[in-house]
């Protein structure tokens, strides 16, 4: 064969696959807005800017506080759980998880018994729906690797420190009971009022092992007033700080 035949092959071949890939990503974007539409629609409307029929949740708070909460914006493309640094779009996995096992007390609920095809199709339509997923990439995912030292007696207490120092007893609460000074004040990006998490009531909404913790001081919540500790604090300290949100939690004598 020609060096010209090679080529002209070798075209041919890029057009079939790009032709197959592109119908095939159709094919996943139309059953994943077919899937969006039956399951999500309700709470995030249809054209994805949270304001569905369901409307808000009501939940209460510290100091006897009943705060709104609201499904959210995927127009916005802002995501409080993701496993990438503050800023970044979350991978499709996160995506996957947060549909798939839902967010515990805030309103988000599983869906186990959608299809993983079907949840990724989802993934896939919810990233038509803002346009950062096409002016932006997302971030490699942040490494967790928990230390031996987390949850002992002398990490709690370097914890406890580094909660007094870095005052997150402000909104928290010195017992983490989220009545801090400031608790009552604190919006998110939008405006819209939102509770500091009271450590003693149970489980996190991201889940309450040290690494889920761990990731949350590190990627922080975006849109929320919870910001990232990735360049205040060491990762020894964010560890420490898991620590002591731990003993708050309970979770540790």
């Amino acid at each position: 064969m020609t060096g010209n035949n090679v080529l002209r092959l070798m075209i041919a071949l890029s057009v079939i696959v790009q032709f197959v890939w592109t119908t095939n990503s159709t094919a996943d974007t139309e059953r994943g807005k077919k899937v969006y539409e039956s399951r999500c629609a309700i709470c995030h409307n249809s054209t994805g800017d949270g304001n569905g029929s369901i409307g808000i949740v009501e939940k209460a708070g510290a100091k006897n506080a009943y705060w709104a909460v609201y499904p959210r914006d995927l127009t916005a493309g802002v995501f409080k759980f993701r496993s990438t640094a503050t800023g970044c779009l979350p991978k499709d996995g996160d995506l996957h998880n947060s549909i798939k096992n839902g967010i515990m007390r805030g309103g988000m609920p599983s869906h186990l018994d959608v299809s993983d095809k079907d949840i990724d199709a989802v993934v896939g339509y919810v990233k038509t729906l803002s346009e950062r997923w096409k002016e932006e990439s997302a971030c490699e995912p942040v490494a967790v690797k928990k230390p031996a030292y987390v949850g002992t007696e002398a990490s709690v207490t370097k914890g406890k420190e580094v909660f007094e120092k870095m005052k997150c007893w402000e909104c928290h609460g010195k017992e983490g009971k989220g009545d801090g000074p400031k608790s009552d004040e604190i919006k998110d990006d939008s405006g819209k009022p939102i509770l500091p998490f009271n450590f003693t009531s149970g489980q996190l909404k991201r889940g309450s092992s040290a690494e889920n913790v761990y990731m949350t001081f590190t990627t922080g919540l975006d849109g929320t007033g919870m910001p990232s500790y990735e360049d205040s604090l060491n990762e020894e300290q964010r560890w420490n700080l898991v620590s002591y949100t731990l003993k708050l939690m309970k979770k540790i004598k």
